[in-house]
Parts: structure tokens; C-alpha cells; sequence
């Protein structure tokens, strides 16, 4: 009986030795490494990417956001700026408060390829699109059609920032020259030269928008 019970607590004795040795080790010590060395190596990216502009943080450069008047439509939606580039299409939120690019529900819309809802509401986006910068509905690109994965997709296509280009210059009273060119600078090319598209940040580009104009 007396070595039994013995066993039981030397058992007893290893398990929270164990417990007490991983939590340190797993709860501490290691969260204390990874932070110190993504702050160290990653800074920035660490910290949420995060954009400054006139000395506040205006957004992060990995979620998307948009770019509204104080007006709304008649069913409630908000209605885009035309003095900046606009992003792509979001299903984060779209259908809670009639409101896109809410971070707590990231999401694409989950609507098959060939569902009617979704080819009703590409079809709605080409005429939106096409009406709001006044081109012709057949050179709206995909990326204006479509919403992301994740609903939160910062960037779009440099077809869909040179669509806006005349818009956006016209709104600011600027050279349309010039914001074509600006789109250019800010063109990021594909991961390491081969993977993924050609892309444009639209907070970058917005910021470097608004210093344009005040120049």
C-alpha cells in the first residue's frame, strides 16, 4: 500500500514538474523570443504595417479600406469619393449594415461560380464601375468585379488604378498625365519576379495622391 501510494505522488511530482518546466519554457520564454526577434528583424510588419501620413496613422498597408463620401444611396450604402482610388469589391460585411471592409468578418461571399446571385452582382459592379468613372463597361478588369478571399485585399490591378487615373486627376483638378505617372511609381511588380501579379497599393497611392495635390 505504502508503495503505491509513493509511486502515485513521485508520478504526481514529474507531471507538475513537467507542467511547470513546459509553461515556462512554451509560455514564456518562447513568446518572449518570437516577439524579440520579429521586433527586431520585422519591425514594421510586426506592428500591423501600419501607414502614417501627416504624423497619424492612417491604416495598415495589408487591409484594404474604402473611400466614401459622408453621403449614402438610397438603400443605405455609401457612396465612393471620386477624388481617390477606389479598391476592389468586398463581401467583409456587405450584408451587416450595409457596410464592406469590416475586419471582424473577413470573408469572400462563399457563392459558387455559377450561382445567379453572384453573377447578378458582377454584373451590377461592371455597370457601377463603368458609370462612376465613365468608361465603357467592357474595360472594367476583373479585379473591379470581384471580391477578394478575405474581403480585405489592399491592393488592385494596375489596369483597374490606370481606369481611374482620368477620373481621379479630373476630381482633383490635376494633369491627368500626372496621375497616370503616380500610378506608375507606385506599381509593385511580382514576388521575387515570377510569382503573383503586378500590383498597387491604394492607401500608398491615395497618400501619395493627396500630396500631389497639394503641391
Amino acid at each position: 500500500m505504502n508503495n503505491s501510494v509513493s509511486s502515485t505522488f513521485r508520478v504526481m511530482g514529474a507531471g507538475l514538474r513537467a507542467l511547470l518546466v513546459l509553461t515556462l519554457v512554451c509560455g514564456v520564454i518562447y513568446p518572449l523570443v518570437v516577439t524579440g526577434v520579429a521586433q527586431a528583424a520585422f519591425h514594421d510588419k510586426a506592428n500591423g504595417s501600419e501607414v502614417k501620413a501627416d504624423g497619424r496613422s492612417v491604416g495598415s498597408e495589408r487591409l484594404g479600406q474604402r473611400y466614401d463620401l459622408d453621403k449614402k444611396d438610397k438603400d443605405g450604402n455609401p457612396l465612393p469619393d471620386p477624388k481617390f482610388f477606389q479598391p476592389r469589391a468586398s463581401a467583409a460585411g456587405a450584408n451587416t449594415e450595409n457596410t464592406q471592409y469590416k475586419i471582424v468578418v473577413s470573408g469572400a461571399s462563399n457563392l459558387a461560380a455559377d450561382s445567379k446571385v453572384l453573377l447578378t452582382s458582377v454584373e451590377q459592379r461592371r455597370a457601377d464601375v463603368a458609370a462612376f468613372n465613365g468608361v465603357s463597361p467592357s474595360s472594367v478588369p476583373v479585379d473591379a468585379l470581384t471580391a477578394s478571399a478575405s474581403g480585405l485585399d489592399p491592393d488592385i490591378s494596375p489596369e483597374y488604378a490606370r481606369l481611374q487615373a482620368e477620373r481621379v486627376a479630373k476630381a482633383n483638378g490635376l494633369p491627368a498625365a500626372a496621375v497616370r505617372k503616380l500610378v506608375g511609381d507606385h506599381t509593385d511588380g511580382r514576388v521575387l519576379g515570377f510569382m503573383g501579379n503586378e500590383r498597387v497599393n491604394v492607401l500608398k497611392l491615395n497618400i501619395a495622391l493627396r500630396e500631389l495635390a497639394k503641391s
